[in-house]
């Protein structure tokens, strides 16, 4: 029997007794066994083999540049029944508040992370000493101050900086060439202000450039000749910042529009990268026309689009920078600010089955968008409160470890099973169960006693989550309460529908998890 086999095996019947009646007995006690558990999976936390290891930053998140800098930005749903319209997608905001307490502490929860400042916006961003309007070319201004609050953040929260440029007319010299000078006021500002740039990519999304800022009439021959000029200052300017790119998104079906190939602007570039990276969403929002059935959330045609992503841009990358590790770089369920029920229980599946598929397909960084801006944002933009899937997230940090296990695949589509390392217990697996059936419960079998956290919400569509039964909520003095565990002993433990659980078998002794901490 494989390990892997030996991890799933169906539970069978016991060695018969002697003696005639005896053994009918034993029959009888084998047939009750098999249709009682004939559903169970069992689990052997103590044989999971390694399939691999991901970055400690392997759950990070974006902060918009236009939260850093104030604008237009996807305006969030309105709260009452009244049908959205599409004409009024954005809203003003002023600048993100990154020196607020209660922002801090939830984001220092989540760390070590990447904090990216990049998107669509970042494209047009001119870069000066104190606020004022942008010259020609650019749409907007980031100022000194606001950038100083990026680092400052970075540092209290235990986050690197990821970031990407401005590429937009203003940017360029008279030929239509990028020229560096901005970029590299950037990159000297925030040494200046004792920080660092861990990873840039060039530009946010060159595949969609003909709406992202980029001059008229861009191409994958301009995308080609500019990353080289980006390729070339960097290793001179800034060679302990990792290369990211492409940033592509679109290349898979999807309903985010046609633009540039990635492969046409692989082929132009040339290689170069450090880390190949893209962008994911299963949709497009309302705002931007998008019209999705919340029944299909739950379903394996849903949740697996991220894998078809995925394979196309390994496929790129192994034609173009084999070898290369894998960062997506910005994700959500809905692009355009998040869809209808993204900010509720039933968008908290889609992100944690994401990170489980990602992590076991060997991907080392996924970047949420956004941490705290419209309706995708891990908090609430306007209290900083957090949502449901805040607390998935703050529970996969706590949890997952960096050192990836092989779970095996259940018998039952409708449950999805990852598991990792401990990332503080030495030889602890850590099990994360995905029932994403609406109606059927399910089982897993247990060799060893465990400890339990299952998130649970009255309302799929609700904002309100329990953990082990109790609603999660900050504490009246604004502080993060204990995520409490519940004991789960040895043998059969239900999954009840649509609940997610992780258990943690502290003493599961797993080899590949002796050998060091996982969370490192």
């Amino acid at each position: 029997m494989t390990n892997q086999a030996a991890a799933h095996r169906r539970p069978g019947t016991r060695p018969r007794p002697a003696g005639r009646t005896a053994g009918a007995i034993a029959l009888l006690a084998a047939a009750t066994t098999f249709a009682a558990q004939a559903d169970d999976i069992a689990i052997s936390p103590a044989g999971l083999k390694t399939l691999g290891t991901i970055d400690a930053r392997f759950q990070s998140y974006n902060i918009e540049m236009v939260e850093v800098t104030g604008g237009r930005f996807w305006k969030p749903y309105p709260r009452t029944a009244r049908a959205f319209d599409e004409r009024d997608r954005y809203s003003a905001r002023p600048p993100i508040d990154l020196a607020n307490a209660r922002l801090r502490l939830l984001a220092a929860a989540l760390s070590p992370a990447y904090l990216r400042v990049s998107g669509t916006w970042a494209n047009a961003t001119f870069f000066a000493e104190a606020p004022g309007e942008p010259p020609p070319g650019f749409n907007t201004v980031l100022s000194r101050a606001q950038w100083r609050g990026v680092v400052e953040f970075a540092h209290a929260v235990d986050a690197e900086i990821v970031t990407s440029f401005a590429i937009s007319p203003g940017s360029r010299d008279d030929h239509g060439i990028w020229k560096p000078d901005q970029a590299q006021q950037l990159v000297d500002t925030t040494r200046a202000l004792g920080g660092r740039i861990a990873a840039a990519e060039f530009m946010n999304e060159p595949t969609l450039a003909a709406t992202g800022g980029a001059p008229a009439g861009y191409d994958a021959a301009a995308y080609g000749r500019d990353f080289k000029v980006f390729r070339e200052w960097m290793r001179r300017a800034a060679p302990g910042t990792l290369i990211l790119g492409p940033g592509s998104v679109g290349d898979a079906p999807s309903p985010s529009g046609a633009g540039l190939a990635t492969r046409d602007l692989l082929a132009a570039s040339g290689p170069g990268v450090d880390r190949f990276s893209y962008h994911h969403y299963n949709t497009i929002s309302p705002r931007c026309g998008g019209h999705d059935d919340p029944a299909q959330a739950l379903s394996e045609q849903w949740l697996a689009r991220t894998d078809t992503t995925l394979r196309t841009y390994q496929a790129l990358r192994n034609a173009f920078e084999p070898g290369k590790p894998i960062w997506l770089t910005e994700t959500a369920d809905a692009a355009c600010g998040g869809g209808l029920w993204d900010r509720t229980f039933l968008d908290t599946f889609r992100y944690l089955d994401q990170l489980g598929r990602l992590a076991r397909a060997g991907v080392q960084v996924v970047m949420h968008n956004t941490l705290a801006a419209s309706d995708y944002g891990l908090l609430d933009e306007t209290t900083f409160r957090p949502r449901p899937s805040y607390w998935a997230a703050l529970l996969w940090r706590r949890l997952m470890g960096t050192i990836v296990l092989d779970a095996g695949k259940p018998a039952a589509r409708d449950l999805h099973l990852y598991a990792h390392c401990h990332p503080a217990t030495t030889g602890a697996v850590s099990l994360l169960a995905i029932n994403t059936s609406r109606g059927t419960s399910r089982t897993l079998s247990l060799p060893d006693s465990a400890e339990r956290y299952t998130l649970h919400a009255a309302q799929l569509q609700g904002t309100i989550v329990q953990l082990n039964g109790k609603r999660l909520t900050l504490t009246p003095e604004g502080q993060l309460p204990r995520l409490e565990a519940r004991a789960a002993p040895p043998g059969t433990v239900r999954l009840a529908p649509t609940t997610i659980t992780f258990l943690v078998f502290p003493n599961a002794a797993n080899p590949a998890c002796l050998s060091r901490r996982s969370g490192s």
